[in-house]
């Protein structure tokens, strides 16, 4: 098929040309006397990502999923209990990892559509008066349903119910796209990941750890070897790892974060928002609905749930093969109810046009009545008159 495929999916996300030329790099010596030169600019850039004064950050050759993992096994020990509200894919998969890594894990169920239940965390903490539950488990942003949760909100409950539990935070959808303050929020452990806001292929975790933190994973029993924080830090603090880097990676995500910086955080949470909005009224023109409800809108992906009599299935197939557009698949429990347009990383107004008339005409070949043109119409108003 002519033409590029269209990469719309929450991940991983369109890549700059400038960040894949940074990465085409000859193989280096990660120990020679200069490998610091790139390192230590890095891990302190990336406090400016996440916007931290006071954390330190790191960055692992692997997943955000592996992220989960460094997190749980640094900061707590074995049979520690830990809450986690579960009301979408990822959130079931981190509960899951923390069952198998032998915690104790409390998990509530939320209808999916919904985001982390304030009130409800903060009745929970304060029945907790023997503070048996170490760390609450927030997704900030739920890829799988466009739920973006409130963290701030999260921060208020275990203050307002004077808890102590740490706060660890999936930020894999949201860090570098949305607005994320980690010292403001006082969260403990964020982690993320290089294939969404970064723009990045997939392979690093990228982590930030409070200073409280850090002096509790000095105390923690949990046995780790790879993801081991202790080994980071002897090293990092020279400008070198533990063993051996991706260095094509980390000098692609010097880039990223060079043009990240360059547009603004502040900047870049409003572009975000300006081409969700203008998704989110496509889809109401559509006559569709959103899997997320009012409140908890995602703006890095739109969720979008098709006619009961209908397979979303069939829209992402016809989208991929007949149009060369790669929509987001439903996952676990909305598989074939819902398709998902990714809207985070580099992209702008045009493009996301794009991807809009895409989807058009795969859910009019999929026999879902829109009218041709509609969303794409009502997307155009609102970005000419947003910009």
């Amino acid at each position: 098929m002519a033409g590029r495929n269209h990469l719309f999916v929450p991940g991983p996300t369109n890549s700059p040309h400038a960040v894949l030329s940074a990465m085409h790099v000859p193989m280096e010596d990660h120990r020679s006397p200069i490998f610091p030169d790139l390192l230590k600019p890095i891990l302190e850039d990336l406090k400016k990502i996440f916007r931290t004064e006071t954390g330190q950050t790191f960055v692992f050759p692997a997943t955000g999923t592996a992220g989960w993992e460094v997190a749980l096994t640094n900061l707590l020990n074995p049979g520690d209990k830990v809450l986690i509200y579960r009301f979408g894919q990822f959130g079931h998969l981190w509960a899951d990892m923390a069952r198998k890594l032998g915690f104790d894990v409390e998990l509530h169920e939320i209808e999916w559509g919904k985001g982390i239940p304030l009130d409800h965390l903060e009745a929970r903490l304060k029945q907790d008066a023997a503070h048996e539950i170490k760390a609450v488990l927030a997704t900030h942003n739920e890829t799988s349903t466009g739920v973006t949760s409130d963290i701030g909100g999260v921060r208020k409950a275990l203050d307002a119910a004077k808890h102590p539990a740490q706060l660890y935070v999936d930020g894999v959808s949201s860090i570098a796209s949305i607005e994320f303050r980690f010292d403001d929020w006082g969260v403990d452990a964020a982690v993320s990941g290089s294939q969404k806001g970064f723009m990045l292929p997939a392979g690093a975790a990228i982590l930030a750890f409070s200073q409280k933190a850090l002096a509790i994973a000095e105390t923690t029993t949990y046995p780790r070897a790879f993801f081991s924080l202790k080994d980071q830090i002897n090293t990092n603090k020279d400008g070198y790892t533990p063993y051996t880097p991706s260095t094509p990676m980390l000098h692609g995500l010097r880039k990223a974060i060079d043009l990240l910086l360059e547009e603004g955080l502040d900047n870049i949470h409003a572009r975000h928002h300006r081409l969700a909005e203008g998704v989110r009224r496509a889809v109401a023109v559509w006559g569709l609905k959103t899997c997320a409800q009012d409140g908890f809108h995602s703006d890095t992906v739109t969720a979008i749930v098709v006619p009961a009599d209908k397979d979303a299935r069939q829209v992402i197939g016809t989208a991929f093969h007949k149009y060369n557009l790669s929509l987001g698949a439903g996952l676990s429990e909305v598989a074939g109810k819902v398709f998902r347009i990714g809207h985070l990383g580099d992209l702008n107004e045009v493009s996301l046009l794009g991807a809009l008339a895409g989807v058009e005409m795969a859910l009019l070949d999929s026999g879902i009545d829109i009218k041709p043109g509609s969303g794409v119409g009502a997307a155009v108003e609102y970005y000419r008159n947003a910009l």
